[in-house]
């Protein structure tokens, strides 16, 4: 039996998704009892869903018109939730190649941050031991082809730099990086094709400038990392 919270999320995820791939256009104007018709669900859960998706920026009713879909203008870019709808949509790569340039002038600020704090440590260890370990599972991974593993790793890697360089705004960010790195698993993106030794060994060369506190070295290995992955994307991009 289905539960009203699964109705919920099953009716937030079809317009999240019809929303963002384009099917409903901005302007269109969203029927809630068309919606209701439509999935078999009372108008209360759509309602629901439709308030979700209000504050994502996705929707919004307008008097004597009815609840209308907003441009991407408006829409909550980095909510982990329209991340993931945008990465099982066209969009995919424009979302990696913006959200690449946008941690290009995050990331390696944050890996300098880390290397100034190489010292300090908490019940886990150093956010530099962290990364060591996350790196070094990511060239574990490739070697036993096992691309689920190499990405948990490498969540766990960029997930470390943005928490453990000290700054309340980049600790909130991790949530956003974690949601695009997940949106490789879609499809045919997590082949380990696509999870290569070379990109283990550049998040290496982070890890180890900041476990020797050289903040300017790791701040260059973070840039070197993240220009590469952002140039694949472009590259590999339909119509590049």
């Amino acid at each position: 039996m289905t539960t009203a919270r699964g109705l919920h999320a099953h009716v937030l995820e079809t317009l999240g998704q019809r929303i963002v791939d384009g099917v409903l256009p901005a302007g269109t104007v969203v029927r809630p009892e068309l919606v209701a018709s439509e999935s078999g669900v009372s108008r209360s859960v759509v309602r629901e869903a439709l308030r979700v998706l209000q504050s994502l920026g996705l929707v919004e009713p307008r008097q004597r018109v009815g609840t209308q879909v907003l441009p991407v203008s408006s829409w909550e870019l980095l909510a982990p939730t329209v991340i993931r709808w945008r990465g099982a949509s066209p969009a995919y790569f424009v979302q990696q190649r913006e959200l690449l340039e946008l941690r290009l002038g995050v990331e390696p600020v944050a890996a300098a941050l880390v290397a100034g704090n190489a010292g300090a440590s908490d019940d886990t260890g150093s956010p530099g031991q962290a990364l060591l370990l996350a790196a070094r599972d990511m060239l574990d991974a490739w070697g036993r082809e096992d691309s689920r593993a190499y990405l948990e790793a490498d969540v766990r890697f960029h997930r470390a730099l943005l928490t453990g360089s000290g700054n309340a705004v980049f600790t909130h960010f991790a949530g956003t990086v974690e949601a695009l790195l997940r949106t490789r698993t879609s499809e045919s993106r997590d082949t380990i094709s696509r999870w290569t030794r070379d990109a283990a060994v550049r998040h290496e060369a982070v890890a180890l400038a900041v476990v020797a506190g050289d903040a300017a070295a790791a701040g260059e290995a973070a840039t070197a990392l993240l220009r590469v992955t952002r140039d694949e994307f472009i590259a590999e991009a339909p119509g590049a």
